[in-house]
């Protein structure tokens, strides 16, 4: 840069401004400069100006699930949600670091400007761990009032009321729910879903599952057969869960819905193509991306952020 300057005949800062497209230099200037740098070879040495700035540019994404072939990492959680995050990063100029669990302890991670974790773990265990790295990190998840960090996410009893309101209006009388609430979004989904039911008189059945695949699914509803416990109606915490209830609730000669009604979460893309067409709560995966993005952007500017709640929708299909 100096030896840019030198040639120039200008200062250092000049230059660096010219190079950067700064508009406090002239076109005339900066054209002028940057030709002067393409016919040198100047390039800029992104390492040396991070250690100057004690900054990497580069905010670490972590995964907080466990890939199956039954549950991918192609999914919209969290293909979608990382589409959302790495728009606005890459547009600020950052780069995306992605891993996982098991990679988080890797001295690229730990030299990250700043850490977007997506999912809180069983009882939050992932956010305590990763607190551990000292970097400021905002979580995908369900907000608490205990919540020392940002934390983005849907409002997830909302979608449990929606979905027991929608068993209410077709009279069912046996609703159950499958899923793990040891993670505070899935519990968030059943106290909306318990409390709605329960002031009509209504007292679900909570089936716990911590997979949420087709395989999890199946197996649910052949567990609720094998018992004789009635049922006809099934909330389950993920598309995939409730695909593989559907699945079951026919290979035991039973209708949908006109036995068994059956609601999933997501509203993935598969879940308008599936046979029937499966009805479930819809969540805004790249606006929540876009979020997360944004506060942590804001967070390593030094700025104050707050948690977000985005609204979710239930969409009605065939099941």
């Amino acid at each position: 840069m100096a030896d840019l300057a030198e040639l120039a005949g200008v200062s250092k800062i000049t230059v660096s401004r010219a190079l950067a497209d700064s508009p406090l230099v002239t076109p005339e200037t900066r054209e002028r400069i940057q030709t002067l740098a393409r016919d040198h070879g100047y390039k800029l040495n992104v390492s040396a100006r991070n250690l100057r700035l004690r900054r990497s540019h580069t905010v670490a994404v972590i995964v907080e699930m466990k890939p199956s072939s039954d549950r991918t990492m192609l999914d919209p959680y969290p293909l979608t949600l990382l589409g959302g995050i790495a728009q606005e990063l890459t547009a600020a100029g950052y780069s995306v670091l992605l891993t996982t669990r098991q990679g988080a302890a890797a001295a690229a991670v730990q030299a990250a400007d700043g850490l977007i974790l997506l999912g809180q773990g069983v009882r939050q265990d992932a956010v305590r761990r990763f607190d551990k790295l000292g970097l400021p990190m905002v979580v995908w998840g369900a907000h608490g009032e205990e919540d020392a960090h940002a934390v983005v996410g849907s409002d997830n009893r909302m979608g449990g009321r929606l979905v027991a309101e929608h068993f209410l209006r077709q009279g069912r009388r046996h609703p159950v729910f499958v899923g793990n609430p040891s993670h505070p979004e899935i519990f968030e989904r059943l106290s909306g879903f318990v409390d709605t039911l329960t002031g009509h008189g209504i007292k679900p059945l909570l089936l716990r599952r911590d997979e949420f695949t087709l395989a999890s699914g199946i197996d649910a509803v052949h567990s609720l057969a094998t018992r004789r416990v009635p049922f006809d109606a099934l909330f389950a915490c993920s598309d995939l869960l409730a695909m593989g209830a559907i699945r079951a609730v026919q290979e035991l000669g039973r209708k949908v819905p006109d036995d068994c009604s059956v609601v999933g979460y997501d509203d993935m893309p598969m879940a308008a193509a599936f046979q029937p067409a499966l009805s479930s709560v819809r969540q805004d995966w790249q606006a929540g991306g876009s979020l997360l993005a944004q506060k942590m952007l804001a967070l390593i500017a030094g700025e104050p952020v707050e948690s977000q709640v985005l609204p979710v929708s239930l969409v009605a299909r065939a099941t």
